[in-house]
């Protein structure tokens, strides 16, 4: 029979794991969000459920146990004053883990593992953008991409709010899956959340707006330099002592336009590039590179098209030139 091998081992030994995991309890209170492989955040996320769980127990014994866990006084100061509040009316589920690819090298699961409802939530992040795009989606099909270039949308913390009491059989214009990230999302958060995911929707729907227009405008940038280039060639030709000019370069390839195929895709979702409509990306926010290459969110990507096709992309585009 197998006896005392609950949990893992780490490669480690017993002293030198629990020590590992304390401090890294200790630095996830207080950054709120670390980046670590993924059997350790585990490992750590068991230990921080426990030490928030005595929180709530509110006693001087609770508060020692914590202080002779934790390895830094004032972040034990900061679980009792700020964490143990916070998560007063939540019955467990305290941590999240978020799984993004391999570690060069060793190959081993990265991973990272942060408190819910921390101002940097990847989860609330992301059901913001989602909701953004299910709401587009919805203005598009109704309307015609025209107007919605030009009017963009409107009623969005009321879409949120009707979203945030919806039930599971009903249908709006955001969808299911999506409604139901929003409930988990903003369950346990206060009023004014729902506020702050508004705005941050919003933001989203403006750089799905600006992407066509700004592969409009990298296309008549392109047009106009062939066209300088042209008419300097022309001048040079034209000259008397003019040099002989090689003409046996080939023509440049054609002009990029977003979203055209997997390449250009690469370069639009790079870790750490700031999109038009946004301050700074959300994988900055959450202080790691944590885009993936083209290959595996090419497919995701393709799945929705927002309730158009190529010919209505090049119809946004229109509508500025």
């Amino acid at each position: 029979m197998k006896h005392g091998v609950a949990f893992r081992k780490l490669s480690r030994t017993s002293s030198h794991r629990m020590l590992m995991l304390r401090n890294m309890v200790t630095s996830l209170f207080e950054h709120e969000q670390i980046k670590t492989t993924l059997p350790k955040a585990k490992e750590a996320a068991r230990l921080a459920e426990k030490m928030i769980s005595l929180t709530k127990k509110g006693t001087l014994p609770a508060y020692h146990r914590a202080a002779g866990f934790i390895l830094k006084a004032e972040v034990t100061r900061k679980l009792f004053d700020k964490l143990g509040p916070r998560y007063s009316e939540r019955p467990g589920g305290y941590t999240r883990i978020h799984k993004f690819g391999r570690r060069p090298g060793d190959n081993a699961p990265n991973a990272i593992l942060e408190l819910v409802d921390n101002p940097r939530d990847l989860k609330f992040e992301m059901t913001a953008r989602a909701v953004g795009w299910d709401l587009l989606s919805d203005r598009i099909r109704k309307s015609n991409p025209q107007r919605a270039l030009a009017e963009g949308v409107g009623g969005i913390p009321e879409s949120i709010e009707a979203a945030r009491i919806m039930k599971h059989e009903e249908n709006g214009p955001i969808r299911l899956l999506t409604r139901w990230n929003l409930q988990k999302a903003l369950k346990f958060r206060p009023s004014s959340a729902t506020y702050v995911l508004a705005k941050k929707a919003e933001a989203h729907v403006n750089t799905l707006l600006a992407r066509p227009l700004a592969g409009s405008m990298q296309n008549k940038m392109w047009q106009f330099q062939k066209v300088i280039e042209k008419s300097a060639d022309d001048m040079v030709d034209s000259s008397p002592t003019a040099r002989k000019v090689d003409t046996t370069t080939p023509d440049t390839a054609a002009p990029q336009v977003y979203f055209r195929n997997a390449k250009d895709l690469w370069r639009q979702t790079r870790a750490g590039e700031v999109t038009p409509g946004h301050e700074t990306t959300t994988w900055r926010a959450a202080q790691g590179d944590l885009a993936f290459g083209a290959g595996r969110k090419y497919k995701w990507l393709r799945k929705a098209k927002l309730g158009i096709n190529q010919d209505g992309q090049e119809s946004l585009s229109a509508a500025h030139t």
